[in-house]
């Protein structure tokens, strides 16, 4: 298990299916209520938007709560989100980035800074971490489009940097300057993606032994908890066996 592309599987493992599902929701709706803000509530003249509308759909939000969000944005009482990034180093001297939106500065950097320290581990300033990172474009997609040869040759003709499979999913990975225009081509020939993100990817990751890989997991599930993180990704790197020992 590396990164941040698992974690969700670890919290459906635990049974926790519906309260994902909503948390999820919650998050998407964030997402669409602040891009349509920023920009045009026309999904066709806002990129950002048009990336949160697609990525709601993929995860089958319904088409309802997906206009309630954009509505939102234009309605006067609606909430003035700012994006805020924190880093520092979490258990077993994993590197941690902490995408927050969030209307209320204080509490978020409180809550995440208490995460931390709750779990050993320390915020660092911005920028402390994020070196160890390549900022890219993530597009994924379920395994019935097709093979992995056959997704191999789309990624190519679209413009993607890498390919790969695995037993749950496609991830095609390209540069961030590239995103929408690759997004749009994969589209066109495989229909539209699972989720297409702009993500921090770990340029090495680091193997985290049982005894931090219990914390680690610990410590990856409450922050995810909270409803002012939109996103976390590490270079932690847990073996099988240790996560078979984790249950």
């Amino acid at each position: 298990m590396a990164g941040h592309s698992k974690f969700k599987n670890i919290m459906h493992r635990k049974g926790r299916q519906d309260a994902v599902r909503s948390k999820m929701f919650s998050k998407l709706s964030k997402e669409i209520t602040v891009a349509a803000k920023m920009g045009d509530p026309d999904p066709d003249k806002n990129p950002r938007l048009r990336l949160a509308v697609q990525n709601a759909k993929g995860q089958s939000m319904p088409k309802d709560n997906i206009q309630r969000a954009i509505n939102k944005s234009q309605q006067g009482d609606a909430a003035d989100y700012v994006e805020i990034r924190y880093e520092g180093y979490g258990p077993g001297g994993t590197a941690i980035i902490v995408e927050v939106l969030t209307d209320n500065r204080n509490r978020s950097a409180g809550a995440v800074r208490s995460y931390f320290t709750k779990y050993g581990g320390a915020m660092g300033e911005t920028g402390s971490v994020s070196f160890m990172f390549d900022r890219v474009g993530e597009i994924t997609y379920k395994l019935d489009v097709g093979d992995a040869d056959k997704l191999m040759e789309a990624g190519i003709e679209a413009g993607a940097e890498d390919v790969v499979t695995d037993e749950e999913t496609h991830t095609i990975i390209c540069a961030f300057e590239d995103l929408s225009e690759v997004s749009k081509a994969l589209e066109a020939d495989l229909g539209e993606a699972e989720s297409v993100n702009m993500i921090w990817k770990p340029q090495n990751l680091v193997p985290v032994n049982e005894d931090k890989a219990g914390t680690l997991m610990k410590f990856m599930d409450i922050i995810e908890e909270d409803d002012d993180v939109q996103n976390v990704y590490s270079n932690f790197d847990i073996s099988e066996e240790v996560m078979a020992k984790l249950g």
